[in-house]
């Protein structure tokens, strides 16, 4: 056999993965969602200083997962905690780390997404991360965060394949520059609202007399419901929505939504902020079924609220943004939370895993269309 013709034998037993087709993301089909700009990427990265690393798990035919990691900023995160908050939207998951950002309102180690059944081992490799740092040698304690949610329709969830050496990985790959999305990372394996999720983000800029500030997002999407697409009722036009007449629909899944800001927020106004992450999860179609394990968790990454691990200070004077000035940062949530959300599912692509199953991706063409039926994207 000739090497071309090898080669093209090769390809043909290659799984269907994101690197498949190109895709396009929300907004270059003109799907822009809200009033405000997007930062020059788009994505979380926006927020000075955040970075992602993420490891794809592609193998043999029931592999189907991976782990992402979003890095608050690039310095000592244990000694430089940075404010936090976390929302529950509805609590069937197994986020890891959640009762002490509750209780301090800080995280100290990179935020990790994953599988649910590899989320503990994932916690772990957190914790060898932390305690690696030359800075780090004496500390007892490190609370690590992880989010998951359950891919084991198309991966051999059971296997457990994500390894320490996984997280590592994706933390020292870890960039500030362009995020990948769709079937990557922790959204390998995901499908969201009848069609093949993952993982996706986007941003937006306030204008300078209402701060300037970022609201960065970034979206693990496993969830169900009935999809809808700015206003337009996508799901049911395609006959693929939970409750439809003789259509196989599974609900349950689960959504993380981290979001990172550069204001200047105590973790009280985080909570609010994270909360309404929530009114975004409902415009796209989402209702939070009883199996979906759905959070959300904000962070500030000014260096002015950051939290020393060491402080000889016995009183904290700080400035944070007051209660009055916080509507244009949750209008800013709730619109990089819709975007993101759709870009998990535009980026994504049909997806073959285990035991034969195929997790299709959201057809595009047909989509745009009835988006055009409704007027729902600007041309």
């Amino acid at each position: 056999m000739t090497k071309p013709l090898l080669l093209f034998f090769l390809l043909l037993q290659l799984p269907l993965s994101s690197t498949a087709q190109e895709k396009l993301r929300a907004r270059e089909h003109g799907i822009a969602p809200g009033i405000l700009t997007p930062g020059p990427l788009n994505t979380i990265t926006d927020v000075a200083g955040v970075s992602v690393g993420q490891k794809n798990l592609v193998i043999g035919d029931s592999i189907r997962t991976g782990v992402t990691v979003i890095l608050p900023h690039q310095g000592n995160i244990f000694q430089e905690k940075v404010p936090a908050a976390i929302f529950v939207g509805n609590g069937f998951g197994k986020a890891i780390g959640t009762t002490q950002i509750e209780e301090l309102g800080n995280i100290e180690t990179p935020i990790a997404l994953t599988n649910t059944l590899n989320s503990f081992l994932v916690a772990n490799a957190l914790i060898d991360y932390t305690l690696s740092v030359p800075e780090n040698t004496k500390i007892r304690s490190v609370n690590p965060v992880v989010g998951e949610t359950n891919d084991g329709w198309l991966n051999d969830i059971r296997g457990r394949h994500v390894k320490s050496s996984d997280v590592m990985e994706a933390i020292t790959s870890a960039s500030t520059g362009a995020v990948e999305e769709g079937n990557v990372g922790a959204g390998t394996g995901t499908r969201c609202l009848g069609f093949k999720g993952g993982i996706g983000t986007a941003s937006r800029k306030l204008p300078k007399e209402k701060g300037g500030y970022t609201v960065g997002v970034l979206v693990q999407t496993n969830f169900g419901g009935i999809l809808t697409i700015n206003g337009a009722p996508v799901g049911e036009e395609l006959n693929n929505f939970y409750m439809a007449e003789d259509v196989p629909y599974v609900v349950d899944g689960s959504c993380m939504i981290i979001i990172a800001t550069d204001a200047p927020l105590s973790a009280r106004n985080l909570k609010r902020l994270a909360t309404r992450s929530f009114l975004a999860f409902g415009k796209v179609g989402s209702f939070s079924s009883n199996g979906s394990g759905d959070y959300s968790i904000a962070f500030s990454t000014h260096p002015s609220v950051r939290v020393p691990y060491s402080s000889t200070e016995t009183v904290r004077t700080i400035k944070t943004v007051p209660n009055d000035e916080m509507s244009p940062l949750f209008l800013a949530v709730v619109e990089a939370s819709e975007e993101a959300i759709y870009n998990s599912l535009f980026m994504a692509t049909d997806m073959e895993g285990q035991k034969g199953r195929t997790m299709k991706a959201l057809p595009v063409e047909k989509t745009l269309s009835i988006l055009d039926k409704y007027n729902a994207r600007k041309k």
